[in-house]
């Protein structure tokens, strides 16, 4: 059962950031579980990302002191917005050297916080939707109200695409073919607290997908950290095993 990790009774006891962590790392091993042979996911979580400046601008010099170029000076240097959470898990092709084939993006707060950030990350995931990587975006952030699928939807898709109303939602999206014109596919659904959350594709290629089962691995994540107020049962963490 869903629970609000970023208000209290539950935030002063437990950090969100912490739960996103393990989450990803409970889905990564489930995917593994069930993955077909020469597929491989693992996830990767940065909390705070800041762009080393300093080391930017020794290399930059480094590089410009061995060429006999002379850099001229840019036309212009404007502010850029980065993502500085990146919690997900990634799906690899193992064959022919690893190769990116699907993501799960967990949305945190820093996500939502601002107009920029926002589209910093529906950057992100219309850059991967675009490639043809399969997607699931999760968002469980309750302090923020910003609904990332449908700003997402809205920059890729025609005007008739359904939005979710609600602010807790997940949603999958999956690349095809449709006679010879790309067309997007998605499944998306309501999140709500206190409620159990759905299973859903994780799209790996060619059509294939894995089923990725929200509700299993968030019990098992609650059962792990020993989260107050979390209801679990056996049966709700049997496919996370």
């Amino acid at each position: 059962m869903l629970l609000d990790h970023f208000h209290p009774p539950l935030k002063p006891l437990r950090q969100w950031n912490s739960f996103h962590h393990a989450w990803c790392t409970n889905m990564a091993a489930s995917l593994n579980h069930i993955m077909p042979e020469g597929y491989f996911a693992e996830n990767n979580i940065h909390f705070g990302i800041e762009v080393d400046v300093a080391g930017l601008a020794i290399a930059h010099s480094v590089k410009e002191s061995r060429s006999a170029y002379a850099l001229p000076p840019p036309t212009q240097t404007l502010p850029v917005t980065i993502i500085s959470d990146v919690v997900e898990v990634l799906v690899y092709r193992s064959l022919g050297g690893p190769t990116l084939v699907a993501a799960i993006e967990l949305v945190s707060p820093a996500n939502k916080d601002r107009p920029a950030s926002r589209d910093a990350f529906v950057s992100k995931c219309a850059s991967l939707v675009q490639q043809g990587i399969g997607l699931v975006v999760i968002d469980i952030v309750t302090e923020r109200k910003a609904n990332l699928h449908n700003e997402l939807l809205f920059r890729l898709a025609p005007p008739e695409w359904i939005p979710i109303e609600s602010a807790l939602y997940t949603s999958a999206y999956h690349l095809i073919d449709r006679d010879g014109n790309p067309a997007l596919e998605t499944w998306q659904e309501s999140l709500a607290l206190g409620k159990p959350m759905p299973t859903m594709p994780l799209f790996i290629g060619d059509g294939e997908f894995v089923p990725v089962d929200l509700n299993a691995t968030y019990a098992k994540t609650c059962i792990g950290l020993k989260i107050p107020g979390a209801i679990v049962n056996e049966m709700e963490i049997s496919g996370a095993r």
